[in-house]
């Protein structure tokens, strides 16, 4: 409620002081609008999403997950203009500063920061007894199709089926404002695609049978398995936050859509089953660690985890493997 409250308010603000952001809208994302959040509600991501209309997108290096984007023909809407950088793309860095300076005078009483290289304001919301936060990220929503890279991703026809794909794939396009690493000189104009709200549609319908889950229908255990490893990963991230900084529950998130996809049954994924079917998540998710190797699940040739953090993948494996061996002392410190 309280989060609602400051980001109707933040929004209504947003409207109202120049063209630019009036016709910004919101869209929930990530583990809370998910219903997989598995510890107190007090991280929130709130998508403020632009509508654009004919974007031009290059891929800025060979993930297929980032790019550049300029305008086809002018802009009906002048205010983009500014924005544009001196190769007239479209700077995430101008946008977010505008939409920061916006946020911080409406909000003296509640602190943002900035993450480096996140695509996030963070707003800290002062709730005793703990603070909430809220990442606010800057997304441009695009009426076109999805890139080629996006073409082999989405393998969900044996689980949700091929008409679902289909309706997944026509659904419009997301671009969030993100910092691409790779790039030798950052300049603040790269952007990521996104499918949180697809994600989202998966985890609230995610059975083979439309029934999956239902008041009435039989229940399985696939969102307590995504749980238990977000836990595992969160647990473990505040024992070794140096050694497990690059990873985050997008790469458990990841891995749990693959094991959908390789287990599509409801019956695979039995309520009663959790203990099993657990370990068997896991034990994909461990095999992914050790080949330094889980393919983004819309973007099949983006690999989650580089060579480079080989070490931290090893790291991770190796106390999993602890756990798994020894009955999961961390669940019950």
């Amino acid at each position: 409620g309280l989060v609602n409250q400051v980001v109707s308010q933040l929004i209504q603000a947003i409207r109202s002081k120049d063209g630019c952001f009036s016709s910004i809208q919101r869209l929930g994302a990530g583990s809370y609008y998910e219903h997989v959040k598995i510890s107190e509600p007090n991280e929130f991501d709130i998508m403020l999403v632009m509508p654009v209309a004919r974007l031009q997108l290059d891929e800025s290096d060979d993930t297929g997950a980032y790019y550049y984007l300029s305008f086809k023909r002018n802009p009906k809407e002048k205010y983009f203009l500014k924005f544009l950088d001196e190769e007239k793309k479209l700077s995430a860095l101008k946008m977010l500063q505008a939409l920061r300076e916006i946020i911080k005078q409406e909000v003296k009483n509640i602190t943002s920061k900035k993450k480096v290289g996140s695509p996030a304001i963070t707003l800290q919301i002062k709730n005793p007894p703990a603070d909430i936060s809220v990442d606010i990220i800057l997304t441009l929503e695009v009426q076109q199709s999805w890139p080629p890279s996006t073409q082999d991703g989405l393998k969900i026809e044996q689980w949700l089926g091929r008409k679902v794909r289909g309706e997944f794939r026509n659904r419009t396009l997301y671009l969030v404002a993100k910092q691409n690493k790779r790039e030798k000189v950052p300049r603040g104009n790269t952007w990521r695609l996104s499918f949180s709200h697809i994600e989202k549609a998966m985890m609230n319908n995610h059975g083979s049978s439309k029934t999956c889950c239902e008041a009435d229908g039989p229940k399985c255990c696939r969102k307590g398995c995504l749980k238990l490893l977000k836990y595992l990963l969160e647990r473990l991230k505040m024992k070794h936050t140096k050694e497990l900084e690059k990873f985050c529950s997008y790469h458990v998130k990841t891995a749990f859509f693959h094991s959908c996809v390789m287990w599509p049954n409801d019956a695979d994924w039995h309520s009663g089953d959790l203990d099993h079917c657990f370990q068997k998540y896991l034990g994909f998710f461990l095999d992914c660690l050790q080949e330094s190797r889980l393919p983004h699940f819309f973007i099949p040739q983006y690999n989650l985890l580089s060579r480079e953090d080989k070490a931290s993948s090893d790291f991770l494996s190796r106390q999993i493997s602890y756990q798994l061996n020894n009955r999961f002392p961390i669940f019950q410190e």
